[in-house]
C-alpha cells in the first residue's frame, strides 16, 4: 500500500464523525476517535479521495477496510475504558486498531496476511500511535503471551466462538464477533460471567471469513 500524501483536514475527519453520529453512535470517546484518526493513512492511495466516506473500501488480498460507522458501533458495544487491554483479531488496514488505540491502554493485534500486517504497521507508525503491539499469525489462536484481555474484537466472521479466544478473555470481559456462515452473520456480544459465556445478538452483519484453526478453512 502506498499511503495518500499530505494530511487530511480536520474538517474531513469532523464530517466523518458527524456521519457516524447520524448512524446512531453516541459514545463521545468513539466519536472523538473517529474525528481524530487520519483514515487516509489506512486506505490505498488510489482510493484516497474516498478515505473519509462512511463506506467500506477494498485494501487488497481479499480484505476490506470496514465502514467507519460499523466499526464505531462495534467499539461502542464493547463499552471500553481507558484502562482496558484489548486483543484485536484481524489487523487489516490498521484503522480499527488506531481507533482502539485512542480508547484503551494497550492494543494487541493479530493479522495472518504478511503484507497487510506490514502496511498496517507503517500506517500506525505514520499516525503517531505507540500503544499497539502486532503479531503475524493465526488469529483464531489469539495471543496467549499477553492474556487475559479485558476485551476482544474479531474483525472477521467465525462459524462459532473460537475456544482459545474465550480462554484468553478476563473474567467479566467482553468479546465482539460476527457469528454464522460465510455469507450471513449476526454481530454478537459475548460476556464472560461466572466462568460461562453469555451471548447477546446485536445485529445482522456480513464480514469476510475468519480463516484459521478455529475458524473457516482457507
Amino acid at each position: 500500500m502506498t499511503h495518500a500524501r499530505g494530511g487530511a483536514s480536520g474538517n474531513s475527519r469532523a464530517r466523518l464523525a458527524e456521519a457516524v453520529r447520524r448512524r446512531g453512535v453516541t459514545d463521545p470517546g468513539v466519536l472523538g476517535a473517529v474525528g481524530a484518526v487520519p483514515r487516509h493513512l489506512f486506505v490505498p492511495q488510489a482510493l484516497a479521495a474516498r478515505a473519509y466516506d462512511d463506506a467500506a473500501l477494498p485494501i487488497g488480498y481479499g480484505q476490506n477496510i470496514s465502514q467507519p460507522s460499523t466499526q464505531a458501533r462495534c467499539l461502542e458495544a464493547l463499552r471500553l475504558s481507558g484502562s482496558d487491554r484489548v486483543l484485536e483479531i484481524g489487523t487489516g488496514s490498521g484503522y480499527q486498531t488506531a481507533l482502539l488505540a485512542r480508547l484503551v491502554a494497550q492494543v494487541f493485534s493479530v493479522e495472518r496476511v504478511p503484507q497487510l500486517a506490514e502496511q498496517a504497521r507503517a500506517a500506525i507508525l505514520a499516525a503517531g500511535i505507540a500503544n499497539v503491539s502486532q503479531l503475524l499469525g493465526d488469529g483464531t489462536l489469539g495471543w496467549r503471551d499477553y492474556a487475559p484481555y479485558d476485551a476482544i474484537v474479531v474483525a472477521a466472521a467465525s462459524p462459532e466462538i473460537p475456544q482459545p479466544l474465550l480462554e484468553q478473555l478476563a473474567p467479566g470481559g467482553r468479546m465482539l464477533l460476527p457469528l454464522g456462515p460465510r455469507d450471513n452473520q449476526v454481530l454478537t456480544l459475548v460476556r464472560l460471567s461466572g466462568g460461562r459465556a453469555v451471548s447477546t445478538p446485536l445485529a445482522g452483519a456480513r464480514f469476510v471469513p475468519l480463516l484459521g484453526t478455529f475458524g473457516f478453512d482457507a
